[in-house]
């Protein structure tokens, strides 16, 4: 067998396959990182299988750690007496640490009031991704109770997106999901694989455990990154997350992080205490895999397994486009168990493939570097689509095949990652702006500046204050006009006096 907590990369460039269809396109070669899709295919866990592997303790969404899967060497935490006489707890044990203070029944409060349908999505969706969640976590040595951390970041949603691009049940930007060997380009992104994704966070969360020594730390560093907590341990001269808190350097958002996650263990393990006996759990991730080749069009092959397209794409959320990867030569699709039969009895599996293509055609001359601006599509893809042509100087009338299907609309929910307007974002500068004016009230306004300061990677307004003396509410008073539009970065020039 092998080693499912080995994740370092291993690239291994794949044979490329041709594209039959109108012109048989031969696409590029591409590396592809194999190592934790072949992990993945050891989590292809069966229903019995799981409850088999995985006892659910009474009252708790399953995959929650209990009496029976406490193993050395991990840690064991009992809730303070005082908490469970206060919330009349009957499972109080957790393998990551869950403390009861103001802020955990803050969120403890929001979930069983306000937040209470969220609250029950979550735990429906439990069901299905869950135990197989925790497996993964425990094989790696890791604590069962993280499945919350996934539970915080995205409720268990597969397509779950931020408005910082973080993508996923676990949440990753791009660059840490290909650091923990997730693939993630134009046709793929492993970000979205519940199996895939939490393979990458046990060992992301594996190096921030093994960086900081505690899990408060662990997972606050999953919010804000490492770096953020390794400069606020040394600002503040401690490695108590609660003592970090105290100080004005990290975030409410990771301030609320940690205490959200324990809150939503503590209701996750006593569901009937806090009046959510009666959820329905969705039935565990349960599939067939079937072969497939690159750029096969999963439109044709939904209907040779006789099933709905989004019902093929809602077990494969890996896949963002219409077809295969076409610089794959086989590709593993999941299925729902018994239409394997339907795919194995097609005898011309090789004719479903990807050729339904829209194209653009320039009166003017043009490069694929003007369509690619045009389309919002990398080069290298429509260079690999276009094999035959230059990326400069196309002539006039030259046809460019796009990687949008014929029958569809360029604004279609499929590519929705590349034509959308981040509205949220929009929120938090808005946000930002309502902050910095109030922080900036009251504070001195320095008409003719002489001293100014250069921030560095690292400095935050309260930290400029601190270096320079100067009151925070004169800095964003003096400085307006920049840190009214935005966070302040390295470079930028404060008047501070």
């Amino acid at each position: 067998m092998m080693n499912k907590l080995a994740l370092t990369p291993v690239i291994f460039t794949l044979l490329l396959s041709a594209c039959a269809g109108h012109n048989k396109k031969t696409y590029k070669k591409k590396d592809y990182n194999p190592t934790v899709a072949e992990q993945a295919e050891y989590y292809r866990v069966q229903e019995q299988l799981i409850e088999a592997d995985l006892p659910n303790c009474k009252g708790c969404i399953h995959g929650s750690a209990h009496e029976k899967t406490f193993t050395a060497p991990l840690a064991i935490y009992e809730m303070e007496a005082a908490g469970v006489t206060e919330l009349g707890l009957r499972n109080t044990k957790f393998d990551i640490p869950v403390v009861w203070n103001k802020q955990v029944a803050t969120w403890v409060k929001f979930f069983t009031g306000k937040g209470r349908r969220h609250f029950i999505n979550y735990t429906q969706r439990a069901g299905r991704y869950a135990p197989v969640l925790s497996k993964i976590m425990a094989d790696n040595g890791l604590p069962r109770d993280l499945i919350y951390l996934a539970m915080a970041e995205s409720g268990f949603q597969n397509q779950a997106r931020s408005w910082a691009k973080a993508v996923g049940p676990w949440q990753f930007m791009p660059y840490t999901g290909k650091k923990f060997g997730l693939n993630i380009d134009w046709y793929v992104d492993e970000r979205r694989d519940p199996l895939k994704a939490t393979i990458a966070a046990a060992n992301y969360l594996k190096t921030l455990y093994n960086l900081f020594g505690s899990w408060e730390l662990a997972t606050a560093g999953y919010n804000a990154g490492e770096g953020k907590i390794a400069r606020a341990k040394k600002m503040y001269r401690t490695d108590d997350f609660w003592g970090l808190c105290k100080g004005r350097y990290l975030r409410p958002e990771t301030k609320n992080y940690v205490p959200k996650i324990m809150a939503l263990a503590i209701i996750g393990k006593n569901l009937d205490i806090f009046g959510f006996n009666e959820i329905e759990f969705e039935k565990a991730l349960d599939y067939e895999e079937i072969l497939v080749k690159g750029n096969a069009d999963l439109y044709e092959i939904s209907e040779v397994l006789e099933l709905d397209f989004e019902e093929v794409k809602r077990y494969n959320p890996e896949i963002t486009r219409w077809q295969t990867p076409p610089y794959m030569e086989t590709y593993p699709l999941r299925v729902p168990v018994g239409a394997k039969d339907a795919w194995e009895a097609y005898k011309e599996k090789d004719s479903v493939v990807s050729d339904s293509y829209k194209t653009h055609v320039q009166a003017q001359r043009t490069s694929l570097a003007h369509i690619s601006k045009k389309y919002k599509v990398p080069v290298e893809v429509l260079s690999a689509l276009n094999p035959e042509l230059t990326q400069r100087d196309l002539a006039p009338k030259t046809v460019v095949y796009l990687p949008f299907r014929e029958d569809h609309s360029l604004r279609s929910s499929m590519y929705a990652d590349i034509y959308e307007k981040s509205s949220k974002r929009t929120r938090r500068e808005r946000k930002h702006s309502r902050s910095i004016s109030s922080y900036g009230r009251g504070g001195k306004l320095i008409k003719n500046p002489s001293v100014f300061y250069t921030v560095r990677k690292g400095d935050t307004l309260w930290r400029v204050a601190q270096k320079t003396g100067v009151p925070m509410s004169t800095i964003i008073r003096t400085n307006r006009q920049l840190i009214n539009r935005r966070m302040i970065l390295p470079g930028d020039k404060l008047a501070i006096r």
